[in-house]
């Protein structure tokens, strides 16, 4: 089953203008998040504050996890990014899911239920695994560390490697949305199939969406989790 998007043609090119909107709101919302919740810091923090500083810290135990301690402010606001957008993404469409008619153009779903988000995503966070670990390292020792150790014979498989990790970070991630989604609209449609069978669909529909911001917060803490994992292999020197 999938969702019927609103599609906007532009010079002949169809734009998936759902998802455009639902990016750029995502987008508006972390900054809207991280403004507020920063605004009038104190030493002693309390309410908004906490809470931020307690996601801070959360995503900076994950860079921790992976890179040496002197190297954790280095990647601390990339994996802090990534995190708030994937978590943001992840709640929209599921926490905040609302369908009134099923069948009819939909507006509102998470960003990261659509593949080619997940999986451009997922391929910035590569890309930025491999320039970091160039500016770290240099051309010829980036190379050699990353794609010649321990052996040469590896450098195939190798190779291979850096597309299935770009394949199984963003389809991760995207499968467990969808089927999130999916199971919110086979839901939503039983309940609007009959009274008696709404009087069921709803107690079900508030339970999975309160599950369902669990599963958002484990899917954007293993999204992150992964690209520091990805990026310690490349900044690291094997020896």
């Amino acid at each position: 089953m999938e969702e019927i998007s609103w599609i906007i043609d532009i010079a002949g090119i169809p734009l998936d203008g759902t998802m455009a909107l639902m990016t750029i709101l995502t987008c508006v919302i972390v900054f809207c998040i991280v403004f507020f919740c920063s605004r009038n810091l104190q030493m002693k923090p309390k309410g908004k504050q906490n809470v931020l500083e307690a996601i801070v810290d959360f995503v900076k135990g994950i860079v921790s996890d992976n890179v040496t301690k002197k190297e954790v402010n280095d990647y601390h606001l990339l994996a802090f990014t990534f995190f708030m957008f994937v978590l943001v993404s992840n709640i929209l469409g599921l926490m905040t899911k609302v369908v009134i008619f099923p069948d009819e153009v939909s507006f509102w779903k998470s960003p990261t239920a659509d593949p080619l988000v997940t999986l451009t995503l997922a391929f910035i966070a590569i890309i930025l695994t491999h320039y970091y670990g160039l500016k770290k390292q240099g051309a010829k020792n980036y190379f050699i560390n990353s794609f010649m150790k321990p052996t040469a014979i590896l450098l195939p498989i190798k190779i291979i490697e850096e597309f299935t990790n770009v394949l199984t970070l963003g389809l991760r991630l995207y499968g467990n949305l969808f089927a999130g989604e999916v199971l919110l609209t086979l839901i939503a449609k039983l309940g609007a199939s009959s009274p008696t069978k709404f009087v069921l669909a709803l107690p079900l529909e508030v339970i999975w969406q309160t599950f369902s911001l669990f599963i958002g917060a484990v899917q954007a803490f293993i999204f992150v989790t992964l690209m520091m994992v990805y990026m310690s292999h490349k900044i690291e020197v094997e020896h």
